[in-house]
């Protein structure tokens, strides 16, 4: 048995395009992914605005929710960091990183991979400190973040009946 680190699968962040509003609506079109984001899939011009925020985001802040491509240029899914977006419950007034990867690139640690480069991307923009959301029986994610280093710090109760989040933290 080898204790040789495994090696981690080669992904590319990039600003996210007009055109990855309608691939994210895509490879998102699964209730299995959106099972701890209310269990339905956005409509498309969720995330033409959403992918128009992080456009913004990206020029004033230098940071975002980047979309993931793999070697061979296929979006995954995204991730990033960006202000937290309530303001009524949660980590609010801190940034926040994420991620959100079409069910096909689980568990081949393409999360973790593209997490690391946006956490070093963030820290060179002069963010000091991120949390991540994540919500109490989404294992999975919670998993990624602790392999980032992340400690589990807060728990809060969201609007979503039932619904309890993790939030960790990481100082960079």
């Amino acid at each position: 048995m080898s204790n040789a680190p495994v090696p981690h699968p080669a992904v590319h962040l990039r600003v996210p395009t007009d055109e990855d509003a309608l691939t994210w609506h895509r490879v998102f079109d699964d209730p299995e992914v959106m099972k701890f984001f209310g269990g339905r899939t956005a409509e498309f011009s969720v995330y033409e605005e959403l992918t128009a925020r992080q456009r913004r985001h990206d020029a004033e802040l230098g940071y975002c929710l980047w979309t993931v491509t793999d070697q061979e240029d296929s979006v995954l899914g995204f991730t990033g960091a960006q202000p937290w977006p309530h303001t009524t419950y949660g980590p609010v007034g801190e940034i926040e990183i994420g991620w959100r990867l079409a069910r096909a690139a689980w568990g081949r640690g393409y999360a973790t991979a593209a997490a690391r480069t946006a956490l070093e991307r963030v820290r060179a923009a002069g963010v000091r400190e991120v949390v991540a959301m994540v919500d109490s029986r989404n294992a999975r994610s919670a998993a990624v973040a602790e392999r980032l280093g992340m400690r589990r710090a807060e728990t809060y109760t969201t609007p979503r009946a039932g619904q309890v989040g993790w939030c960790f933290r990481l100082e960079l």
